[in-house]
């Protein structure tokens, strides 16, 4: 009896792009290991430098460096981007392809290196909410989606060629802080999709299209944060999401500074007559109980979450317990 066998030897895989890998914070260490362990070729990591950090200012390395360090990935922290030192070091690993995921702007000699070119992930749909905040801004002006982008790297910032997008819903309640988990998870999955769309040679580059009314995403300073009171009460609400639960919205409060965690639009206001006005520009209403609200151009904001100034975040009860007006 004769048996037949096929001997045929499995055509080799492609070899994985060797990737050099850009990024500092949080956002950027899920990106990098969902690359990691996505068995995916990554040779080299570029990060900020160590910075100063906590009351002893001890030099602290970024997210990312720690995460690359213990999985033994080589760190690169230049202080300038064109140095000649780090250019040689860069073009030394002979990457194919660059990934950028919350870092610096890149010199042209850096993202025109690799031969399979660099690419970007942002935390918005592009051409919307160019710019260093998108998620916190996105929230702040009311959106109701947002989403994740992947995009060639080009001159102009944001501007590049779109590879891939997936949305994602913004809901009534989202903070930035819940955003940004949701958003930081899908576009560590749209990265690898990405990188393994580019490695197959079977990816689009769709032109960004001109928006007509493109809002942008400015970066947040703390005088951005401070609430104005002068606008209808749902704007203020957003603007205490986008910000919340960092850097956090502020206001003056009793003569300190109050950061804002959380409030609610009041749709009830029978009750506000049978409360004492404890403060004006802005009109505050306190039962110096439970309840503060603070007056908006078309209604009240009840306040229920809060940090005053050189005390601990709390619930409005709790502390209007040991805070007197």
């Amino acid at each position: 009896m004769f048996h037949l066998t096929h001997n045929s030897t499995p055509e080799p895989a492609e070899p994985a792009l060797k990737l050099i890998f850009m990024g500092t914070p949080e956002f950027a260490v899920a990106n990098l290991r969902a690359l990691v362990e996505g068995n995916q070729n990554v040779v080299a990591v570029v990060t900020s430098p160590d910075k100063p950090a906590g009351r002893g200012l001890q030099l602290t390395a970024s997210p990312v460096k720690q995460y690359a360090t213990s999985v033994g990935i080589p760190v690169l922290q230049p202080e300038k981007m064109r140095d000649a030192g780090f250019l040689e070091q860069l073009a030394a690993f002979g990457a194919d392809l660059f990934v950028v995921v919350a870092f610096r702007m890149l010199p042209q000699v850096v993202w025109a290196m690799p031969p399979r070119g660099t690419f970007n992930l942002h935390a918005s749909l592009l051409p919307q909410y160019r710019g260093a905040a998108p998620i916190n801004w996105a929230i702040i002006n009311g959106e109701t989606q947002t989403g994740c982008t992947t995009f060639f790297i080009e001159q102009e910032i944001d501007t590049g060629k779109i590879i891939f997008q997936e949305t994602e819903p913004i809901l009534p309640n989202d903070t930035v802080g819940q955003l940004y988990e949701r958003l930081m998870n899908k576009g560590a999955a749209l990265t690898l999709k990405t990188v393994r769309a580019i490695a197959a040679g079977n990816y689009p580059q769709i032109p960004q299209p001109v928006a007509e009314t493109p809002r942008t995403a400015p970066k947040i300073f703390k005088e951005t944060c401070q609430i104005n009171w002068q606008q209808p009460a749902q704007n203020i609400r957003n603007f205490v999401r986008g910000l919340a639960p960092y850097p956090a919205a502020w206001t003056m409060l009793g003569g300190k500074m109050c950061k804002i965690f959380d409030t609610k639009v009041a749709t009830d206001t029978t009750h506000l007559d049978t409360m004492q006005t404890v403060g004006d520009d802005p009109r505050i209403l306190s039962d110096n109980k439970k309840y503060l609200f603070i007056e908006t151009t078309d209604g009240w904001i009840s306040v229920e979450d809060l940090q005053i100034e050189g005390k601990k975040r709390m619930k409005t009860d709790e502390f209007l317990r040991g805070f007197r007006f």
